[in-house]
């Protein structure tokens, strides 16, 4: 048996299975898309993030090789460097005409518990890396070391980054909890 969950269904998505692409997809679609929207902090640049990560999937799938990293690593660090493309993006757009300003805030029937939007905020405040560790880990459900070669870091690294990130949070909330 392959230490590698996902290498038989990689194996026949390189070899031309669309039945093995849509079992991809459902069984990776949700985690990809929840990173995404959490670094973006917008689902429906989140949702095309998602869909060109699975178009890479298919395109590069041949390419793939056991031992380099798990299949789940690569595809989350696929999608972590699409989301960065976006971001620099962002960055990088001027423009003389200021867009139409649309409130961020989500639908009354969707709104979030105040806690979740509240830490949702403050995780978009703290610095990428700490943003990117505490996603992986805490909301991905990837082991350190998981989350460490994914970041391409030791895990040393990443449990910094980790302790840096909760740091980073509580003093957000707390100053936020102060200013209420």
């Amino acid at each position: 048996m392959s230490a590698d969950p996902d290498e038989d269904l990689v194996r026949r998505i390189g070899a031309g299975d669309p039945a093995a692409v849509q079992t991809l997809v459902a069984r990776k679609l949700p985690r990809i898309l929840a990173l995404a929207v959490r670094m973006l902090g917008d689902a429906a640049e989140a949702e095309d993030v998602a869909q060109e990560t699975f178009v890479r999937i298919w395109r590069h799938a041949s390419g793939w090789r056991r031992g380099n990293a798990r299949f789940d690593t690569w595809i989350h660090r696929v999608t972590l460097n699409l989301c960065y493309d976006r971001l620099r993006r962002r960055r990088e757009w001027v423009t003389d005409d200021l867009p139409e300003v649309v409130d961020p805030a989500p639908l009354p029937d969707t709104q979030p518990r105040e806690d979740t939007w509240r830490v949702e905020q403050a995780l978009r405040a703290i610095a990428p890396r700490q943003r990117e560790a505490i996603i992986l880990v805490y909301y991905q459900d990837m082991s350190n070391i998981e989350a460490a070669t994914t970041l391409e870091i030791s895990v040393d690294a990443l449990e910094s980054l980790l302790s840096r990130g909760r740091r980073a949070l509580q003093a957000i909330l707390a100053r936020d909890d102060v200013h209420e």
